[in-house]
């Protein structure tokens, strides 16, 4: 079905003040993170990796892990799980680096400055993002002892992000993503590929920091639960904003969607449908958590997924 009409507003929605803050001391965690990992390492290594991860951001996936920590009854983010929220944000960053590339999305600007690629060649871009996985493992061993989290957890941890990120995941999920290009997708199997390239990592994020806060059983699994329905709804409506918005709004060209011939929810099924869909997951998220202790930052950022696509 062709894409009808648009939302009425395509302005962007601003993070609730409590989520800013966290955002904030995120993006101050991940550059002392930097500095710690890259210290000793030639300049043509740390400035491109520099460049891909310090670029503006709203730090949805190391926040989604503060808020899935607190969510477990963990109480206030002490500060190194600061600095173990910062794993999921190179991973996603790396899978930038890579989305943009011209082998896939091809893509010359990624938060309103050029590509990586663009800047310092393919090469460059391909390298970076290879250095940034490894990173991110890194970075949970080293939070993970800081946390007296202990070995087994640890590894739990380490296994979340890995899968959440390779082929079951994130990567398969690209993969099915550039196949499906041009294709006419039923519901189940679109979604198929959302929870694999966007969910995922999402869902991981919630879980992680549930994981630290010691979550078991059910409570461990309303969290990802919750990620899951989030990351769906999360990318139905980068769908419709890559429809809506502007360039300067999104910080990448938009409608480049249409240009590649990407199987989206708004092109199959119209945007009033997806912006429908993305509400009820949303929705669905919310009640996932609806019992946890301190879920409010959880609902905060499930609330924020679904207004910025308005």
């Amino acid at each position: 079905m062709a894409a009808d009409r648009a939302p009425a507003s395509t302005e962007s929605y601003r993070l609730p003040a409590s989520i800013e803050r966290l955002r904030e001391r995120v993006d101050r965690t991940l550059e002392e993170v930097l500095d710690d990992a890259l210290r000793g390492a030639e300049a043509e290594v740390a400035e491109p990796v520099r460049y891909a991860v310090l670029g503006e951001g709203k730090r949805i996936r190391p926040t989604l892990l503060l808020a899935g920590y607190r969510a477990a009854d963990g109480g206030d983010p002490p500060r190194d799980l600061f600095r173990l929220s910062c794993s999921v944000e190179l991973v996603h960053a790396y899978s930038l680096i890579h989305d943009d590339l011209p082998c896939m999305d091809d893509d010359d600007l990624r938060r309103g400055r050029p590509a990586l690629h663009v800047r310092d060649g393919e090469a460059v871009a391909v390298f970076t993002g290879a250095v940034l996985m490894p990173l991110a493992v890194r970075i949970i061993a080293d939070s993970g002892r800081r946390l007296s989290l202990g070995e087994e957890r640890t590894a739990r941890l380490v296994s979340v992000l890995t899968r959440a990120a390779g082929a079951s995941g994130m990567v398969g999920g690209q993969l099915r993503d550039l196949e499906a290009e041009g294709e006419q997708l039923d519901r189940e199997a679109l979604e198929r590929i959302y929870r694999g390239k966007t969910a995922a990592l999402i869902a991981a994020s919630v879980a992680m920091g549930g994981l630290a806060a010691g979550a078991v059983g059910e409570r461990l699994e309303r969290l990802e639960e919750y990620g899951r329905k989030l990351g769906l709804a999360f990318q139905i409506v980068d769908d419709v904003l890559d429809l809506t918005a502007s360039e300067r709004e999104l910080g990448k060209p938009s409608r480049r969607d249409v240009d590649l011939e990407k199987a989206t929810y708004p092109a199959l099924f119209g945007l009033e449908e997806a912006s429908r869909r993305s509400r009820r997951l949303a929705q669905e998220a919310r009640d996932a958590v609806s019992g946890l202790p301190a879920a409010v930052t959880l609902r905060e950022l499930a609330e924020f997924v679904v207004e910025r696509g308005r």
